[in-house]
C-alpha cells in the first residue's frame, strides 16, 4: 500500500518529549513491554513472507496470543488468524493487522535487514522485505493484545483480533470474509486498524473522516493487430500505433469525463510490444492502474476503458475478431471509508492523550488498503484506519527545509522509526479499545 507524501507545516516532534498527557496505566504498560516488542519487531522484519505464504509469521504470532488466553483459530482465509477474548457483556471490537511482505530487495542498511529470498506466485525470484511496515502493524497488534489482557478489569465486551494475509494482493480481507469471518466468529460492532506513514513525523497520528483510501483496479489491455515488415507498414495493422492512440484517449476519462471535484486516476504503467527494430508485431500490451473513491466512478472508468479500446480499434480498421481484450485482474481493492462520527470521536480521544501537535486530520489518498472490505461487508460497523508517522525527526526536518527526498512506502530504503510507530500505535489502539468497551 502506498501513501503519497503530504508535506504540512508540521515541526519535527521529538518523540520522547511529545506526550502531553500524564503517565497512566496504558503508557506504563506499553513502555514496560517495549523492549520485548522491539525484539519481536526485529525478528519479524528479518523474516518477511510474501502474500499468501505468511505461514511461519501467522504461527509465531498465534502462539503468542494463545498464551495470553485468547481462543485462537488459524488458517482462516488462507494464513489468517482470528483470536477471540470474551470478557463479559458489551460491544464486539475487531482489531486487525496485516502480515505480508513485498518482493523488494532491502537496502536500508539495518543490522537486522531481511536477507530472505522467495519466488512470487508469478514465478519471479526476488528478495523479500517488509517495505510497507506490516512488521510494525503486527508488533503493535501483539502489544495491544498484551495491554488489554493485562487490563481486563477495565473493559467489558468481546475482543476479536485478526491477522490478515495478502493485503498487498488486495484479497486477504476478501478471503477471510469468504471463509466465514462474520459467521464463525463474533461479528464486530467496531473495527480498528492503523498503517505506518512515510509522510508524517515519527509518533504523529493522522486521521481522515469519510473516504480515506481509494478503489484500486489493475487492468490489462491486449491490443491486437496484423504484423509484418517494418519497411512495409501499409501491409499491416500496427498494434503499437493503435495502443498509442488508446493511451492518449484514456487521458480523457479523467480530464473530460469525470467531475473535477471527483478524484480519479487512470495510469498506464507498462506498454510492451514488439521485439525487433524492423518488425511490426501483431500484439501490444498495456498494464493500467485505475483508482477512484465511489463505486459509480469506478464503474464509469472501467466501462470507459473498454469503450475507448474498442472504439480506437474500430477507427483503425481492426477486424471484429481482433478487437482488444480488456481484462480486469482479480486484485481489486475497494475504497476504505472511515465512518465520520466514530473517526472524529477517536481523533478527540487521541488528541486528549497525545496532544494537538501529534494528532492531525490528513487528506484522503489514492493508495489502496483492503481493510475497507470489513466495513463494506456490514455497513452497521463503525470503522477507522488511522496513520502513525514513521519519519525520523532529522529526515523530516531536512525534507521540509532542504527538499530532501524521503523514501516512500514500498521503497527498499524505507526504515521507519519503529519504536515510535509501535509505542504510539499500541497506546492509541489500547486507549481506543478501552474507550469503546469501557465498563458501564
Amino acid at each position: 500500500m502506498k501513501l503519497r507524501r503530504v508535506y504540512t507545516a508540521i515541526a519535527a516532534i521529538p518523540f520522547a518529549l511529545s506526550m502531553t498527557a500524564s503517565a497512566d496505566s496504558i503508557s506504563d504498560k506499553v513502555n514496560a513491554d517495549m523492549p520485548k516488542l522491539m525484539v519481536l519487531y526485529k525478528d519479524l522484519h528479518a523474516h518477511p513472507e510474501l502474500s499468501g505464504f505468511e505461514v511461519n509469521t501467522a504461527a509465531k504470532l498465534a502462539k503468542r496470543v494463545k498464551a495470553l488466553g485468547f481462543d485462537v483459530t488459524e488458517n482462516v482465509g488462507g494464513a489468517g488468524v482470528v483470536a477471540v477474548l470474551k470478557n463479559g457483556p458489551g460491544p464486539v471490537l475487531m482489531i486487525r493487522a496485516d502480515m505480508d511482505g513485498l518482493p523488494v530487495i532491502e537496502q536500508t542498511g539495518l543490522d537486522f535487514a531481511s536477507k530472505v529470498r522467495a519466488t512470487t506466485e508469478d514465478g519471479i525470484e526476488s528478495g523479500v522485505m517488509h517495505a510497507c511496515g506490516h512488521d510494525t502493524h503486527m508488533t503493535s497488534w501483539v502489544g495491544t493484545a498484551q495491554a488489554l489482557t493485562a487490563m481486563k478489569d477495565k473493559w467489558s465486551g468481546t475482543l476479536v483480533m485478526i491477522l490478515q494475509p495478502a493485503e498487498e494482493r488486495g484479497k486477504g480481507a476478501r478471503d477471510m470474509l469468504a471463509d466465514g469471518l462474520y459467521e464463525r466468529f463474533p461479528k464486530p460492532d467496531f473495527a480498528l486498524a492503523f498503517h505506518d506513514a512515510a509522510s508524517l513525523p515519527a509518533g504523529t497520528i493522522g486521521y481522515t473522516p469519510g473516504f480515506a483510501l481509494a478503489n484500486v483496479d489493475s487492468v490489462d489491455v491486449i491490443v491486437k493487430g496484423q504484423g509484418g515488415h517494418g519497411a512495409y507498414p501499409h501491409t499491416t495493422k500496427d498494434p503499437i500505433v493503435l495502443a498509442s492512440r488508446i493511451v492518449g484517449a484514456l487521458q480523457t476519462l479523467v480530464s473530460r469525463e469525470t467531475d473535477p471535484q471527483d478524484s480519479a486516476v487512470v495510469t498506464v504503467g507498462s506498454f510492451h510490444g514488439g521485439a525487433k527494430h524492423n518488425i511490426i508485431s501483431d500484439q501490444a500490451t498495456l498494464l493500467l492502474t485505475v483508482r477512484s473513491y465511489s463505486d459509480e466512478t469506478r464503474q464509469k472508468l472501467l466501462d470507459g476503458i473498454a469503450r475507448i479500446a474498442k472504439g480506437e480499434a474500430i477507427a483503425a480498421g481492426i477486424p471484429e475478431d481482433l478487437m482488444p481484450e480488456v481484462n480486469i485482474k482479480d486484485e481489486y481493492t475497494p475504497a476504505t471509508f472511515n465512518t465520520p462520527e466514530f473517526t472524529q470521536k477517536m481523533a478527540g480521544l487521541f488528541t486528549q492523550r497525545f496532544g494537538e501537535k501529534r494528532v492531525l486530520e490528513t487528506p484522503a489518498v489514492m493508495g489502496g488498503e483492503d481493510f475497507g472490505r470489513f466495513y463494506r461487508a456490514d455497513k452497521n460497523i463503525e470503522s477507522l484506519i488511522f496513520w502513525v508517522g514513521g519519519v525520523r525527526d532529522d529526515d523530516w526536518q531536512n525534507a521540509k527545509e532542504n527538499g530532501t527526498s524521503l523514501p516512500s512506502l514500498h521503497s527498499p530504503y524505507w526504515a521507519p522509526k519503529a519504536d515510535s510507530v509501535i509505542s504510539t500505535a499500541t497506546e492509541a489502539l489500547t486507549a481506543a479499545a478501552l474507550d469503546i468497551m469501557a465498563k458501564k
